[in-house]
């Protein structure tokens, strides 16, 4: 347990793969592009040339990418993780993804005697800095409960949510509340901003009552200083709400209030939003002044 491999040094990535070295875990890892992981290098953590190399004798391996595609090549691929762990490894995908490819590699990790757990967070790179994310994990409880201490460097909320696909089903469910939530924040702001309001005493006013949320404490101030800076990228929010409607559609389930706000997320997306954080969608709203 004191050698993980780590898959991914984003947003998230880098600062969980910090969180590990506070802990003095021997921490190795793989990015695409090695320019933009120099500072963690720099820091200590080894860097790693390919997933084969990064993979090779941890009994932990996990990965924080951006898409379901890029977790088949990790994963699958000739030169990818299934094919080239240890048998007895652990195996931790972090990153949302679609709960039907959480069972898939499951099944996969299986056959080679590998343990495979679906883990995806909550709590944005506000969290990540300091190791409170809320971890929601899939999988066997066994594998749970033997790899507690590698998600308690990294979360302070850490939940077994049933079979391989529930922590990621548990993810769409977070995702579906979040949309409501941003979106209410926005439109706050944003009708306080068309009335005459002061925004900030309203903010101040409305963060302190019933309203107050997550977003509303974290995202409302960086709306209000126009900081757009990720901490989670819109592109990231889209392909997640994009994978909710899609389990929602298989089950019959009707989400209009998610389906409105992806919307409007893919209406910024297409023109070239898409890198910014998920409170530029007050961007949306501005635009009806266009």
């Amino acid at each position: 347990m004191q050698k993980v491999a780590f898959i991914g040094a984003g947003v998230m990535g880098k600062n969980m793969i910090r969180n590990f070295m506070k802990k003095n875990i021997d921490i190795s890892f793989y990015t695409r592009t090695k320019e933009k992981a120099l500072d963690l290098i720099e820091e200590g953590a080894h860097w790693c040339d390919s997933v084969k190399e990064c993979v090779s004798d941890k009994k932990i391996i996990i990965t924080m990418v951006g898409y379901p595609s890029d977790i088949e090549e990790i994963y699958l691929g000739k030169d990818g993780i299934i094919e080239n762990a240890e048998e007895g490894s652990y195996l931790i995908d972090m990153t949302t993804t679609d709960p039907e490819l959480a069972k898939k590699l499951f099944k996969e990790a299986e056959s080679k005697g590998l343990h495979f757990m679906d883990a995806p967070v909550s709590g944005s790179d506000i969290r990540a800095v300091d190791g409170t994310l809320t971890i929601m994990v899939g999988g066997e409880l066994r594998d749970y409960e033997a790899c507690y201490p590698i998600f308690n460097c990294l979360g302070n909320i850490v939940i077994y949510e049933g079979p391989a696909g529930s922590g990621q089903h548990t993810k769409m469910a977070n995702q579906i509340a979040i949309s409501g939530a941003i979106s209410g924040v926005c439109e706050a702001l944003y009708y306080a901003n068309k009335v005459g309001l002061d925004e900030t005493k309203t903010l101040i006013t409305i963060s302190t009552g019933a309203a107050a949320s997550f977003q509303m404490e974290n995202m409302a101030p960086k709306i209000l200083d126009e900081e757009y800076d990720p901490g989670f990228f819109i592109k990231h929010f889209v392909k997640d709400m994009e994978i909710a409607i899609k389990e929602a559609n298989n089950k019959d389930i009707d989400l209009p209030v998610l389906n409105t706000v992806l919307e409007n997320y893919k209406l910024l997306e297409k023109e070239g939003y898409g890198n910014l954080g998920i409170q530029a969608l007050y961007k949306f709203y501005e635009k009806e002044d266009d």
